[in-house]
């Protein structure tokens, strides 16, 4: 079993590499690059919130500069992409698809036993859906019985559907309004695909390896996320086995407990820009609360969650990225019929900012703006003002 020691910093230049954030356009330019980081990151979380640009095009955005939001559709569209949930919603390579069967099968085992009415209906749009194509909620009658309790209290169509995509009978494609249209996998899955069953080795391997290359290093905790809804454990006994193979590197890093992974190939003299990014919560930097803490010296969680009493820092709160330092943290909200971006609070961390890293802060807002399609940006409140008053007569 081959282990490496690492500093802290090499640690953070080798997970920034893993997610794309080393340097300026990491993956390239246009739809091409779009596709290259999906492949390379193997998922991108999809999230619905609109406070800002929705949080699957602020990952790209973020890394390939001269994005466009269409060109995400249009790669679900020619089928080398596609959305499906496995730990979370999200958007995977369509060369990947066999292995979400599994997680299909664990969905469709798990779930409770279905009433007769819940079959009937699942089967009958299932009917619908080999003689029209595609549907969506809106193509049902208002089934509910009783008033809607809240968020997630579906009528009956729409967990039907729900349970139909889960286990893979139907899959999904997006309106230009983000509605979900369901369809027939045979209608979305080019007939190249390769549809055969992994096994529990090779779910677990691929989990694996996808996961260790979009993270860089990792915990077990993190990698078994990714399997959540079939099996973690087994990821755990396939680590042990590929780190005993000399398949996988053990890493020690002073102060962390172990045991971390890497993969063996993975270069560990990485040069790292100075670029300044502004992140989205749903970011793969960001989504593991203590790799933050534990890599960053960064204690950041997203606040939409949190009752508005007990909110630090606001509502969706945006992580800002310099180098390997977090620097700020910015609450923002796309205000698109007035076309401004109004940043309710820039919170700077308590880390040294030099002059060129605060330019660089000014290039990525300006960038953030656009991407937003606003025309102007509006702070209301910062804790330090003297770095607010720079930036403010910096904006274009």
């Amino acid at each position: 079993m081959e282990s490496l020691s690492l500093t802290k910093p090499q640690l953070r230049k080798i997970i920034l590499e893993a997610a794309g954030l080393a340097r300026r356009a990491q993956f390239g330019t246009g739809i091409e690059a779009v596709y290259r980081v999906i492949d390379h990151l193997g998922f991108v979380q999809l999230d619905t919130n609109y406070v800002v640009e929705r949080a699957h095009h602020h990952v790209m955005a973020a890394r390939i500069p001269d994005y466009r939001t269409e060109w995400l559709a249009e790669l679900c569209e020619d089928g080398t992409v596609f959305e499906y949930f496995t730990s979370d919603s999200g958007y995977l390579p369509m060369h990947d698809f066999r292995f979400t069967l599994p997680v299909k099968k664990a969905f469709k085992a798990q779930r409770q036993p279905l009433t007769q009415a819940e079959t009937k209906l699942m089967q009958q749009i299932m009917d619908r859906a080999e003689r029209e194509e595609s549907l969506m909620v809106g193509d049902f009658d208002n089934d509910r019985v009783e008033a809607s309790s809240g968020w997630w209290d579906w009528r009956p169509a729409k967990v039907a559907l729900e349970r139909l995509y889960f286990a893979g009978d139907l899959m999904v494609s997006r309106t230009s309004a983000f509605q979900k249209v369901y369809g027939l996998p045979v209608n979305l899955v080019p007939s190249e695909t390769d549809l055969t069953m992994p096994t529990d080795e090779e779910y677990a391997r691929f989990v694996i390896r996808r996961t260790l290359g979009a993270l860089g290093v990792a915990y077990t905790k993190e990698i078994a996320w990714r399997a959540r809804y079939v099996r973690g454990n087994m990821v755990k006994k396939e680590l042990e086995k590929m780190a005993r193979a000399g398949e996988l590197k053990t890493v020690t890093v002073e102060g962390l407990k172990g045991p971390l992974f890497m993969l063996p190939d993975q270069k560990v003299d990485i040069d790292l820009s100075d670029e300044v990014f502004i992140l989205s919560p749903f970011d793969i930097l960001n989504v593991f609360r203590h790799r933050l803490k534990d890599f960053f010296d960064f204690d950041y969680q997203i606040e939409c969650f949190v009752p508005a009493p007990k909110r630090k820092y606001g509502y969706f709160s945006l992580p800002i990225l310099a180098g390997d330092k977090f620097i700020a943290r910015m609450d923002a909200k796309a205000d698109r019929k007035a076309k401004v971006l109004i940043v309710h609070n820039i919170h700077f961390e308590p880390v040294d900012i030099s002059e060129n890293t605060i330019e660089k802060l000014i290039q990525a807002l300006n960038a953030f703006v656009r991407f937003n399609q606003c025309d102007e940006i509006v702070f209301k409140k910062s804790n330090n003002e003297a770095y607010l008053e720079t930036i403010r007569s910096s904006m274009c």
